[in-house]
């Protein structure tokens, strides 16, 4: 759909003016998201992969849109019930989001762990700071913590013991790339460091802003680091219950969060540690 801007050019509207297809997915190679089919098998990275482009693209529309974000969220929100409609009724008309419908039959996943993606995007609209940890946490509840339940609903080991753990580890990861990405988010308007630590460390906004961190922020870098390793932690005892496959994913997701904050400790440069990038280990890239 379109409609005419006020100059007379053609304003993309509804499911045209979200992200393509060929816009999300190749952003997978970028974060080292490779899953290989010869151990988790095809259809197993097929449907991963489906997961993946609806986490991609509501951080794209949430993070980058151009227009009324909000109003392209209700968008995705749309196409996403009709990803859990009948096919005959009412079938999504974004490419990836067809993609998503076919794993959510074959998976049986359920709709509210996509749903709470979309709320997390919702919400970086209108809250941009953090006062506590324990409001960053329940913002991964949100962010973070539907991708490691939807992974567990791929191989079909969502109990609630297990899920109770990968929210642990999802939002250790979650801390992680939020400690990676803290002068990118402020350059955004966001700052996800919890205010009360801030204020602890004695972190001004011109720290979170600097080329370099200062003495203070890499002490509150060390401080956020060892909550998350604490919730990284919990990789190991989920990952002892699982089968093989699943199993593989989980200490991929776990290492690959633990490599990343030794060298945030050490001062080095990082790539965003963005969840599905984790998957990449676990598919023996």
């Amino acid at each position: 759909m379109s409609a005419t801007a006020p100059g007379g050019g053609q304003v993309l509207t509804g499911v045209a003016a979200l992200p393509s297809r060929e816009q999300v997915l190749p952003q997978a190679g970028r974060e080292n998201f490779t899953v290989a089919s010869g151990i988790l098998g095809r259809r197993r990275a097929r449907q991963l992969m489906a997961i993946y482009g609806f986490a991609r693209l509501v951080d794209d529309v949430g993070d980058e849109a151009v227009g009324d974000r909000t109003a392209l969220l209700d968008v995705v929100a749309l196409e996403l019930h009709r990803a859990f409609a009948e096919p005959r009724l009412d079938a999504p008309q974004h490419p990836l989001m067809q993609e998503l419908a076919v794993t959510v039959r074959e998976c049986r996943l359920p709709i509210g762990p996509f749903e709470r993606l979309i709320e997390a995007n919702r919400m970086d609209q209108v809250l941009t700071r953090y006062e506590t940890f324990a409001q960053l946490l329940e913002y991964c509840q949100l962010s973070a913590a539907p991708v490691g339940e939807l992974v567990l609903g791929v191989f079909g080991a969502a109990t609630a013991n297990r899920v109770a753990l990968s929210d642990r580890v999802c939002a250790g990861l979650q801390v992680v790339e939020h400690l990676q990405d803290i002068a990118e988010d402020h350059s955004r308007s966001r700052v996800y460091m919890p205010r009360e630590d801030l204020e602890r460390f004695g972190c001004s906004e011109a720290d979170l802003a600097a080329a370099q961190p200062s003495a203070n922020l890499r002490a509150l870098i060390s401080f956020e680091a060892s909550r998350a390793r604490a919730l990284l932690s919990s990789g190991g005892p989920l990952a002892r219950t699982l089968p093989l496959a699943p199993r593989l994913a989980v200490a991929g997701f776990a290492a690959g969060g633990m490599r990343a904050l030794e060298t945030l400790e050490h001062g080095r440069a990082t790539r965003p540690a963005y969840i599905w990038k984790m998957l990449s280990t676990a598919a023996g890239r």
